[in-house]
């Protein structure tokens, strides 16, 4: 197996600092009247704190010291087993973040459509893994412009089936693209999303691509998050089967002289789930001499949750990883208490248009009352979200009251940035603002 060893991907740093010298307003929700008129920059140099300074809940934060941790850790432990990682901007849409993971050296930045794509170009990003496939005329004539103006962006979609290669030569040819397009076949499973569903038909998808003039084909991708949805034996090992598929059709296409137009094979898997799994399979079984560059996707790492990442991930709540710290959840929500019905319930100013509820409902953590320091909140829990409120049973002899504030945990990160148009970054002290994160989605 090659080495990871690449250029390394770069961003437009001029671009992500203007996003600091955005004027803070009303578009802005939860951000202090006080604080309208200042870029965000300077507002984060005063270190406004939540509850003394005027923030109008609820608001989602992030967590510094978590960032950080999570950051150094995904690094740390991909570097050490030799796979380059993509991480998926879609969980974020954030460039600030983009800009972090890059430099914790990130190989990449992966993108499922053209909307996200055209947002990391426009903060430079160089290197783009579109883990979908693009057939769309329209976007199909926009990367060309983008391909041919900028010789050093490197790009690859995935390619499924024959008529999707068709789509995609009949538009590049057409618009007379200079740079072929990167493709990378991708293989699917039983009962899973996209992807080609057997090796005679990946490998007619090869031979598409391979005899196209507007496409050169450099890989294999295929995601496994769709074939299983929980932590145990059975799932794990459907998974380990699927991986397995990927590198056996990379070396029957690899002997069949498919890549004879690139000096390396990416060779691509891997939400946040079993990357674990994935990383085994990638970095593991290859005949000798064959260039093969693995590559990671995982994107939720980076803030992790106090939900299904944190009882599925490899370093969540039950790791199955050793020697490796586990992630920590870097996102938590606050919302106040306003009405208290009855002695078992009471209502949060939060709901779906603040929260992610597909993959379970916010954990109850913490309680701070006015004036007081947080405490943890034991034996509470969410029942039901609605468009703005948070349905919060109360356990006899709860302390909960009507201007009471609960920090609570949550599910699934890629359901909750795109709430937020900026997020407020907080301290150690989980209360004094250091920075804010602008997210574009």
């Amino acid at each position: 197996m090659a080495s990871t060893t690449t250029r390394a991907c770069t961003w437009d740093a001029e671009a992500t600092d203007r996003i600091r010298q955005e004027k803070l307003d009303w578009r802005f929700k939860a951000i202090p009247t006080a604080l309208w008129g200042l870029s965000l920059a300077e507002a984060a140099g005063r270190r406004p704190s939540l509850f003394a300074d005027g923030f109008v809940g609820p608001f989602v934060v992030l967590e510094a010291d978590a960032l950080d941790h999570n950051l150094r850790t995904m690094a740390s432990w991909c570097a050490e087993r030799g796979i380059a990682l993509a991480p998926h901007g879609k969980t974020t849409m954030a460039p600030q973040l983009f800009e972090r993971q890059i430099r914790h050296g990130a190989w990449g930045i992966t993108a499922a459509n053209t909307g996200q794509l055209r947002v990391y170009r426009a903060f430079g990003v160089s290197r783009v893994l579109l883990a979908n496939q693009l057939v769309d005329p329209a976007g199909l004539r926009w990367l060309a412009g983008q391909l041919d103006a900028d010789p050093g962006f490197e790009f690859a979609c995935w390619a499924d089936s024959v008529r999707g290669v068709e789509l995609m030569t009949e538009t590049l040819v057409a618009c007379g693209a200079r740079r072929q397009v990167d493709v990378l076949v991708e293989l699917g499973g039983a009962g899973g999303r996209t992807g080609a569903r057997d090796p005679e038909t990946a490998r007619a998808v090869a031979e598409a691509a391979g005899n196209s003039p507007a496409l050169r084909l450099v890989g294999v991708g295929g995601y496994e998050g769709a074939l299983a949805h929980d932590a145990t034996a059975g799932s794990r090992e459907i998974v380990e089967s699927y991986v397995d598929s990927i590198r056996e059709l990379t070396i029957s296409l690899a002997g069949g002289g498919f890549f004879t137009d690139t000096d390396r094979i990416i060779v691509t898997a891997g939400g946040s789930a079993y990357f674990d799994q994935v990383t085994t399979g990638l970095t593991t079984g290859w005949p000798d001499g064959l260039p093969v560059l693995p590559v990671l996707r995982s994107g939720a790492y980076l803030t992790h949750d106090d939900g299904f990442y944190r009882g599925i991930s490899p370093l969540g709540g039950n790791p199955r990883i050793q020697g490796t710290p586990p992630l920590r959840s870097a996102l938590r929500a606050w919302a106040q208490v306003t009405s208290k019905p009855t002695g078992e319930l009471a209502l949060l100013t939060l709901g779906k248009r603040d929260a992610s509820f597909d993959e379970g409902l916010p954990e109850p953590q913490t309680l701070r009352k006015p004036g007081a320091a947080p405490v943890p909140l034991d034996g509470h829990r969410i029942t039901a979200l609605n468009d703005q409120h948070a349905f919060l049973a109360l356990p006899a002899g709860s302390p909960v009251e009507v201007g009471d504030w609960v920090a609570l945990g949550l599910s699934h990160p890629c359901t909750v940035f795109d709430k937020w148009s900026l997020l407020p970054v907080v301290d150690g002290d989980g209360e004094t603002v250091v920075d804010f994160v602008r997210t574009y989605f």
